[in-house]
Protein backbone atom coordinates (compact mmCIF):
# COMPACT_ATOMS: atom_id res chain seq x y z
CA UNK A 1 0.00 0.00 0.00
CA UNK A 2 1.13 3.47 -0.49
CA UNK A 3 1.75 5.63 2.04
CA UNK A 4 0.40 9.30 2.35
CA UNK A 5 3.56 10.34 4.09
CA UNK A 6 4.69 10.41 0.12
CA UNK A 7 2.43 13.13 -0.79
CA UNK A 8 3.23 15.73 1.69
CA UNK A 9 3.39 16.80 5.25
CA UNK A 10 0.84 16.32 8.01
CA UNK A 11 -0.09 19.46 7.80
CA UNK A 12 -1.94 21.32 4.99
CA UNK A 13 -2.59 20.33 1.04
CA UNK A 14 -1.50 17.16 0.20
CA UNK A 15 -1.39 15.61 -3.33
CA UNK A 16 -2.65 12.59 -3.46
CA UNK A 17 -2.68 12.07 -7.02
CA UNK A 18 -2.82 14.23 -10.54
CA UNK A 19 -5.88 15.50 -10.02
CA UNK A 20 -6.51 14.99 -6.17
CA UNK A 21 -5.93 16.44 -3.01
CA UNK A 22 -6.16 16.42 0.58
CA UNK A 23 -7.02 19.54 2.67
CA UNK A 24 -6.21 18.69 5.82
CA UNK A 25 -8.65 20.44 8.83
CA UNK A 26 -10.19 22.48 5.83
CA UNK A 27 -14.20 22.04 7.36
CA UNK A 28 -12.81 22.32 10.90
CA UNK A 29 -14.04 26.37 11.25
CA UNK A 30 -17.33 25.66 9.41
CA UNK A 31 -18.14 22.38 11.30
CA UNK A 32 -20.43 23.52 13.98
CA UNK A 33 -22.43 25.13 11.29
CA UNK A 34 -22.03 22.04 9.27
CA UNK A 35 -23.76 19.66 11.96
CA UNK A 36 -26.30 22.04 12.41
CA UNK A 37 -27.10 21.91 8.68
CA UNK A 38 -26.74 18.42 8.59
CA UNK A 39 -29.63 17.75 11.32
CA UNK A 40 -32.01 20.03 9.65
CA UNK A 41 -31.42 18.19 6.85
CA UNK A 42 -31.83 14.74 7.96
CA UNK A 43 -35.29 15.91 10.45
CA UNK A 44 -36.58 16.72 6.82
CA UNK A 45 -35.42 13.79 4.80
CA UNK A 46 -34.60 11.22 7.16
CA UNK A 47 -31.26 9.08 7.12
CA UNK A 48 -31.91 5.32 5.42
CA UNK A 49 -30.08 2.34 4.16
CA UNK A 50 -31.19 1.98 0.52
CA UNK A 51 -30.98 -0.94 -1.30
CA UNK A 52 -28.92 -1.85 -4.35
CA UNK A 53 -30.43 -3.11 -7.80
CA UNK A 54 -29.19 -6.34 -7.14
CA UNK A 55 -31.57 -6.37 -3.36
CA UNK A 56 -28.65 -6.09 -0.83
CA UNK A 57 -29.09 -3.60 1.78
CA UNK A 58 -26.30 -1.05 1.94
CA UNK A 59 -24.00 -0.59 4.86
CA UNK A 60 -24.24 3.03 4.64
CA UNK A 61 -26.85 4.89 6.04
CA UNK A 62 -27.18 8.18 3.89
CA UNK A 63 -30.07 11.04 2.66
CA UNK A 64 -29.32 14.02 0.30
CA UNK A 65 -30.33 17.58 -0.20
CA UNK A 66 -29.85 20.03 -2.92
CA UNK A 67 -31.63 19.67 -6.34
CA UNK A 68 -30.95 16.31 -6.90
CA UNK A 69 -30.46 13.22 -4.71
CA UNK A 70 -28.45 10.03 -5.41
CA UNK A 71 -30.79 7.12 -4.87
CA UNK A 72 -30.72 3.24 -5.20
CA UNK A 73 -33.38 0.61 -5.60
CA UNK A 74 -34.40 -2.50 -8.17
CA UNK A 75 -34.12 0.31 -10.98
CA UNK A 76 -30.86 0.92 -10.10
CA UNK A 77 -28.48 3.45 -9.31
CA UNK A 78 -29.76 7.52 -10.26
CA UNK A 79 -30.15 11.14 -9.14
CA UNK A 80 -34.01 11.98 -8.58
CA UNK A 81 -35.34 15.56 -7.81
CA UNK A 82 -37.51 13.67 -4.80
CA UNK A 83 -37.30 11.59 -2.00
CA UNK A 84 -38.57 8.53 -2.56
CA UNK A 85 -39.88 7.91 0.58
CA UNK A 86 -41.96 11.18 1.31
CA UNK A 87 -42.05 12.05 -2.55
CA UNK A 88 -41.42 15.23 -1.51
CA UNK A 89 -38.22 17.50 -2.74
CA UNK A 90 -35.12 16.49 -1.15
CA UNK A 91 -33.73 19.49 1.23
CA UNK A 92 -32.47 22.68 -0.28
CA UNK A 93 -28.53 23.03 -0.34
CA UNK A 94 -27.95 25.12 3.24
CA UNK A 95 -25.99 27.87 2.31
CA UNK A 96 -23.04 26.60 4.90
CA UNK A 97 -22.32 23.53 2.70
CA UNK A 98 -22.66 25.08 -1.31
CA UNK A 99 -19.83 27.80 0.07
CA UNK A 100 -17.69 24.69 1.56
CA UNK A 101 -17.76 22.80 -1.30
CA UNK A 102 -16.90 25.73 -3.75
CA UNK A 103 -14.22 27.12 -1.53
CA UNK A 104 -12.69 23.49 -1.39
CA UNK A 105 -12.73 23.05 -4.91
CA UNK A 106 -11.37 26.43 -5.41
CA UNK A 107 -8.18 25.24 -3.12
CA UNK A 108 -7.63 22.04 -4.92
CA UNK A 109 -7.64 23.66 -8.08
CA UNK A 110 -11.13 24.13 -9.58
CA UNK A 111 -12.57 27.35 -9.99
CA UNK A 112 -16.51 27.64 -10.01
CA UNK A 113 -17.62 24.83 -8.38
CA UNK A 114 -21.67 24.74 -8.03
CA UNK A 115 -22.88 21.52 -6.44
CA UNK A 116 -26.68 20.76 -7.31
CA UNK A 117 -26.26 17.66 -4.81
CA UNK A 118 -25.20 16.57 -1.31
CA UNK A 119 -24.89 13.07 0.00
CA UNK A 120 -25.07 12.91 3.70
CA UNK A 121 -23.42 9.42 4.70
CA UNK A 122 -23.65 8.17 8.12
CA UNK A 123 -20.77 5.92 9.10
CA UNK A 124 -20.65 3.61 12.61
CA UNK A 125 -18.01 1.27 13.91
CA UNK A 126 -17.32 -1.63 11.47
CA UNK A 127 -19.08 0.01 8.43
CA UNK A 128 -17.46 0.55 5.65
CA UNK A 129 -18.00 1.56 1.78
CA UNK A 130 -16.53 -0.51 -1.18
CA UNK A 131 -14.20 0.80 -3.58
CA UNK A 132 -16.38 2.40 -6.69
CA UNK A 133 -16.79 4.99 -9.07
CA UNK A 134 -19.07 7.65 -9.18
CA UNK A 135 -20.52 7.15 -12.70
CA UNK A 136 -23.83 8.04 -12.55
CA UNK A 137 -23.05 11.92 -12.97
CA UNK A 138 -24.08 13.72 -16.61
CA UNK A 139 -20.70 15.79 -16.10
CA UNK A 140 -17.50 14.27 -15.45
CA UNK A 141 -15.88 17.47 -16.01
CA UNK A 142 -16.51 18.77 -12.25
CA UNK A 143 -14.92 17.69 -9.70
CA UNK A 144 -15.84 15.67 -6.07
CA UNK A 145 -15.34 17.13 -2.79
CA UNK A 146 -15.88 14.80 -0.09
CA UNK A 147 -15.76 16.15 3.76
CA UNK A 148 -15.32 14.17 6.74
CA UNK A 149 -16.80 15.25 10.20
CA UNK A 150 -16.55 13.04 13.48
CA UNK A 151 -14.45 9.69 13.77
CA UNK A 152 -11.09 9.16 12.11
CA UNK A 153 -11.56 6.55 8.58
CA UNK A 154 -9.37 5.17 6.70
CA UNK A 155 -10.18 6.56 3.07
CA UNK A 156 -9.14 4.00 -0.27
CA UNK A 157 -7.81 6.46 -3.45
CA UNK A 158 -7.33 3.29 -5.77
CA UNK A 159 -6.54 3.62 -10.02
CA UNK A 160 -8.80 3.89 -12.85
CA UNK A 161 -8.84 0.12 -12.41
CA UNK A 162 -10.79 -1.90 -9.80
CA UNK A 163 -7.42 -3.97 -9.69
CA UNK A 164 -5.09 -1.27 -9.05
CA UNK A 165 -3.81 -1.34 -5.59
CA UNK A 166 -5.44 1.79 -3.22
CA UNK A 167 -3.36 4.40 -1.12
CA UNK A 168 -4.44 4.14 2.23
CA UNK A 169 -5.63 7.72 3.46
CA UNK A 170 -6.09 8.59 7.08
CA UNK A 171 -8.88 11.08 7.12
CA UNK A 172 -10.08 12.88 10.39
CA UNK A 173 -12.87 15.46 11.56
CA UNK A 174 -12.36 18.58 9.23
CA UNK A 175 -10.44 17.15 6.33
CA UNK A 176 -11.74 17.48 3.11
CA UNK A 177 -10.91 15.37 -0.05
CA UNK A 178 -11.40 16.84 -3.76
CA UNK A 179 -10.38 15.08 -6.96
CA UNK A 180 -11.43 15.27 -10.64
CA UNK A 181 -9.52 15.70 -13.94
CA UNK A 182 -7.40 13.09 -14.63
CA UNK A 183 -8.55 11.47 -11.20
CA UNK A 184 -11.95 11.94 -11.45
CA UNK A 185 -13.13 8.54 -12.19
CA UNK A 186 -10.85 6.59 -9.72
CA UNK A 187 -12.02 4.26 -7.42
CA UNK A 188 -12.16 5.17 -3.83
CA UNK A 189 -13.66 3.73 -1.24
CA UNK A 190 -13.60 3.71 2.64
CA UNK A 191 -12.19 0.90 5.36
CA UNK A 192 -14.14 -0.41 8.11
CA UNK A 193 -14.81 2.30 10.48
CA UNK A 194 -12.96 1.56 13.90
CA UNK A 195 -14.09 1.65 17.30
CA UNK A 196 -14.25 5.19 18.84
CA UNK A 197 -15.98 8.09 20.42
CA UNK A 198 -15.84 11.64 18.51
CA UNK A 199 -16.86 14.80 21.56
CA UNK A 200 -19.40 16.04 18.75
CA UNK A 201 -20.93 13.33 17.03
CA UNK A 202 -19.82 10.30 19.47
CA UNK A 203 -19.83 6.96 17.49
CA UNK A 204 -20.23 7.97 14.04
CA UNK A 205 -18.45 9.91 11.15
CA UNK A 206 -20.80 11.78 8.80
CA UNK A 207 -19.63 12.31 5.13
CA UNK A 208 -20.89 14.84 3.00
CA UNK A 209 -19.80 14.54 -0.48
CA UNK A 210 -20.62 17.41 -2.82
CA UNK A 211 -21.31 16.55 -6.77
CA UNK A 212 -22.41 18.13 -9.84
CA UNK A 213 -25.04 15.74 -10.91
CA UNK A 214 -27.16 17.34 -13.54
Amino acid sequence: MMNLDLFGDEAGTQDLAPGARLLRGFALDAAPALLDDVAAVQAQAPLRRMVTPGGLTMNVAMTNCGGLGWVSDARGYRYQATDPLSGEHWPALPGTFAALAHDAAEAAGYTGFAPDACLVNRYEPGTKLSLHQDRDEQDYGQPIVSVSLGLPAVFQFGGLKRSDRPARVPLVHGDVVVWGGPARLRFHGVLPLAEGTHPLLGRQRINLTFRKAG
